[in-house]
C-alpha cells in the first residue's frame, strides 16, 4: 500500500515529551519511555505490571485493597483486582479545590458560564441525597435524557455516588428510541430537560419527556430540567415528578459509597444494528484505570488543563468528556450544532475564549472546515496543543490543513476506539511521531493485533481489529444477557478468546495503525452511531414504503456516505414530497443526525435465506468490493439483485473519477 506520507508527519517536540505525564509514568513503572514501542510491549506482556502501576501512579484510593492485580487471565471472564473497593464519584471530585473551575458551559450561542469544585460537589451531593430520598439504591438504575451540559455530569456522579448504574440518551433521540434503550434497564429515575439547541433552533422535548416517562413503568420519579426556559406544560406524570431547582440545591455532605471494582458504573448501548441495542454494562473500577491512562497519559490532561471535545451525551465520548475530571482538568460541555450557520467556527472561537488545550472533533468536522474555507487561525489558538480526532479514520489530506489553519505545534491525534471499552484502541500520545492518515501506535495495555480469515495477526496487509489480551474496561456483561450468549457471540465468537472488535486495520511496518472501516453495518455519521433498524423501523411505518435499506459508506477521501434504498408500495411513487416526508419522518422518528444523503428508488432489497437483509455485504459494493469477494449468490432470497447495487455503486464511483 502507498501512503501519501511515507514519513512522521510531525516528530514529538522532546522538551515536551520530557514534560509529559507518559514520559513521568515510565520512570515511575522502571521502564524506558523514549521508546514507545517497549513500553507498549512491557504494558501488554506484563498485565499485572502495568495496571498495578497505573494504580499506584493515579493514586487510586480504594477503601478496601485489592488481593491480586489480575486473578485470571480469560476473555470474556478477566477479573480485575478482586477484592477492592472504590467510587468513581470519589475519584472525579477528590482533587478539585473549591474555587477551581471544574466545567465550562458552553452553547452554540458563545454564551457559557463556569461550574467551580465547591458548586459541583454542592449540586452532587444534592441530587444524590434526593435520589437516595426517591428510594434509589445501590444497583438501581437511574436514566438521563439529556443534552451535553452540566446537568448530565452532575447528574451521572450523583447515581453514582450512591452505587446505582447511569445511562444517558440525547434529545436527539426521539422518545421511542430512548425507551428502546431505558425501558431494558428498568429504570427508578428519569432525569430530563426541557429541550435543547441545534443550529439556531430551541428544540422543546417536553412532551417527548411526558411520552418516554410513560413507556417506563418502573419510574418513581421524575426530575425535570430546565435548561432551554421553555415552560413545562401541564400535564399528568405516572410518577412523582421534582423540579431539577429543588433536586440541586439542598444543603448536603457528599458522601460515596464503597462498591466492589466490578461493580455497574453505566450501561452504555450499541446502536441497535439487528433489533433492540444492546446496554453494555461497565464497571466502577475498570472504568476509572481506563480512563486515568487514556487521558492522563496519552492525552497528557492534568491540573490546568482544559478539554472541549465536541459530543452528544449517547456517543462514548460524553464518557470521556465527564472523566476528564478524573485528571484534575477542566471539562467543557457545549449544547448545539458544531457548525451552526450563524457562527460555523464557534467552537474555535470558544477554544480559544477559554484557553483550551485540547480540543476533540470528527474527521467530518474537519474536512468541512476546510471544504468551506473557514479558518480557525483569526482566533488566538496557541493554547491548543492537542487536536482528537474520532468517530471514523482521518484522511491524510487534513493533517496539512490543521497544520496550516490551527497551528504546527498542535499534535493531531487520531483515535479509534468504541463504546464497547469506552475507549480507544489506537491514537496517539506525547512520545510518538504522527503519520497522516494513520494513528500512531496502539494505546498502552492495549494487545491490538490484525487477524486474517484464518486468525492469524498480518502486518502490512488489512485484517480484522482484534485484541488478544484482557482490558479492565471490557464490558462486564450485556443487559439482560444472564448467560453470557450475547457478549460472547458479539466479540469472541469469530475468534474465539480473542476480542473482535468490528474494524477492518492495517498495522503498518513502524508500529502504527490505519482503520479502513466498520466491517458491520453500524452508521456511524460524524461519530454518532445508530442502527440501522432504527431508520429502517421508521421508514417502513410509513404506507408508501414497502421495504427500505440504509448504508453508511466510508470513502477513500474521508467521506461519508449514507444513502437510503426504498421499495415503494404498489401505487406510490417516491417524488419530492415523498422523499421529504421520509426525511421528516426520519428526523423526528430515530435522529436528525442521521437523515440520509440521498433516498433511492430499487427494485427490492436482498436478504440471506432466513432473511436478513444483506447490509453489510451491500455496503461492500458499494465501496466497489467485489461481488465474488462480498456475497455468495446462492445464500441471497434474490439474486439477481445483487448486479443491482453493484451497479449503483460504480457508477458513483465514475461521478466521483
Amino acid at each position: 500500500m502507498t501512503r501519501p506520507y511515507p514519513d512522521p508527519f510531525t516528530t514529538p517536540d522532546p522538551q515536551a515529551v520530557a514534560d509529559s505525564r507518559i514520559m513521568d509514568f515510565a520512570r515511575y513503572a522502571g521502564t524506558d519511555g523514549t521508546d514507545y514501542a517497549a513500553l507498549h510491549h512491557w504494558s501488554v506482556t506484563d498485565l499485572a505490571g502495568f495496571w498495578g502501576a497505573v494504580w499506584e501512579y493515579f493514586a487510586v484510593d480504594a477503601d478496601t485493597p485489592y488481593e491480586r492485580v489480575l486473578e485470571e487471565e480469560r476473555m470474556p471472564g478477566a477479573r480485575w483486582f478482586p477484592g477492592a473497593t472504590l467510587n468513581y464519584t470519589h475519584h472525579a471530585l477528590r482533587d478539585l479545590a473549591d474555587d477551581d473551575v471544574a466545567i465550562v458551559a458552553l452553547d452554540e450561542t458563545g454564551a457559557g458560564y463556569e461550574v467551580t469544585g465547591r458548586r459541583l460537589r454542592a449540586q452532587v451531593a444534592s441530587v444524590a441525597e434526593t435520589l437516595r430520598d426517591l428510594g434509589v439504591e445501590p444497583g438501581d438504575r437511574v436514566v438521563g435524557y439529556l443534552p451535553n451540559t452540566p446537568h448530565a455530569i452532575v447528574s451521572f456522579l450523583a447515581a453514582a455516588s450512591l452505587g446505582a448504574v447511569w445511562s444517558v440518551c440525547g434529545q436527539d433521540y426521539a422518545p421511542q428510541a430512548a425507551a428502546d434503550r431505558f425501558a431494558q434497564l428498568e429504570p427508578t429515575v428519569l432525569i430530563a430537560a426541557d429541550g435543547y439547541l441545534f443550529n439556531g433552533t430551541t428544540h422543546d422535548r417536553c412532551d417527548a419527556t411526558l411520552e418516554l416517562a410513560r413507556a417506563l413503568p418502573t419510574l418513581k420519579a421524575t426530575i425535570l430540567v430546565n435548561h432551554v426556559g421553555l415552560p413545562w406544560p401541564d400535564a399528568v406524570y405516572p410518577s412523582l415528578v421534582v423540579p431539577w431547582e429543588d433536586a440541586s440545591t439542598r444543603t448536603e455532605e457528599l458522601t460515596c459509597t464503597p462498591v466492589p471494582f466490578d461493580h455497574p458504573l453505566w450501561v452504555v448501548f450499541s446502536s441497535g444494528t439487528t433489533g433492540l441495542p444492546k446496554g453494555i454494562v461497565h464497571g466502577h473500577g475498570g472504568v476509572l484505570l481506563e480512563h486515568l491512562k487514556t487521558l492522563g497519559l496519552h492525552s497528557d490532561l492534568g491540573p490546568g488543563d482544559r478539554v472541549l471535545w465536541y459530543t452528544t451525551t449517547h456517543w462514548m465520548m460524553w464518557n470521556l468528556v465527564a472523566s476528564t475530571l478524573l485528571t484534575g482538568a477542566t471539562t467543557c460541555t457545549y449544547d448545539g450544532s458544531p457548525a451552526p450557520f450563524a457562527k460555523p467556527d464557534v467552537l474555535w472561537e470558544l477554544a480559544a475564549r477559554h484557553q483550551v488545550t485540547v480540543f476533540g472533533t470528527s474527521p467530518q468536522y474537519l474536512l468541512g472546515m476546510a471544504k468551506f474555507g473557514i479558518d480557525p487561525s483569526v482566533h488566538d489558538l496557541s493554547a491548543v496543543r492537542v487536536v482528537g480526532c474520532t468517530g471514523s479514520a482521518l484522511p491524510a489530506s487534513a493533517y496539512p490543513w490543521v497544520r496550516d489553519h490551527v497551528g504546527e505545534h498542535v499534535l493531531l491525534a487520531s483515535i479509534s476506539g468504541g463504546t464497547d471499552v469506552v475507549s480507544g484502541f489506537a491514537g496517539g500520545a506525547p512520545n510518538i511521531p504522527v503519520w497522516a492518515g494513520e494513528l500512531s501506535a496502539p494505546h498502552l495495555g492495549v494487545a491490538l493485533a490484525a487477524f486474517d480469515t484464518e486468525g492469524f495477526p498480518v502486518t502490512g496487509q488489512v485484517g480484522e481489529l482484534v485484541v488478544t489480551r484482557p482490558m479492565p474496561s471490557m464490558p462486564l456483561r450485556f443487559w439482560n444477557d444472564p448467560d453470557g450468549t450475547r457478549y460472547r457471540d458479539a466479540y469472541f465468537s469469530t475468534y474465539p478468546g480473542v476480542w473482535r472488535h468490528g474494524d477492518w486495520i492495517t498495522v503498518t511496518g513502524h508500529g502504527s495503525v490505519i482503520v479502513h472501516g466498520r466491517s458491520d453495518s453500524t452508521l456511524n455519521r460524524n461519530g454518532v452511531r445508530l442502527g440501522s433498524a432504527d431508520v429502517h423501523d421508521v421508514v417502513e411505518r410509513l404506507p408508501e414504503i414497502a421495504e427500505a435499506l440504509v448504508i453508511g459508506a466510508e470513502e477513500p477521501d474521508g467521506g461519508y456516505w449514507m444513502p437510503l434504498f426504498v421499495v415503494p408500495a404498489a401505487g406510490a411513487t417516491l417524488d419530492d414530497t415523498l422523499r421529504q416526508k421520509i426525511r421528516d419522518a426520519i428526523r423526528t422518528g430515530a435522529s436528525p443526525r442521521h437523515v440520509p444523503d440521498e433516498i433511492l428508488e430499487v427494485p427490492g432489497i436482498p436478504h440471506t435465506r432466513t432473511g436478513k437483509k444483506l447490509e453489510v455485504p451491500i455496503k461492500r459494493l458499494l465501496q466497489g468490493a467485489p461481488v465474488e469477494q462480498v456475497v455468495q449468490p446462492a445464500a441471497v432470497d434474490t439474486p439477481e439483485l445483487i448486479a443491482h447495487y453493484a451497479r449503483l455503486g460504480a457508477e458513483r464511483r465514475n461521478r466521483r473519477a
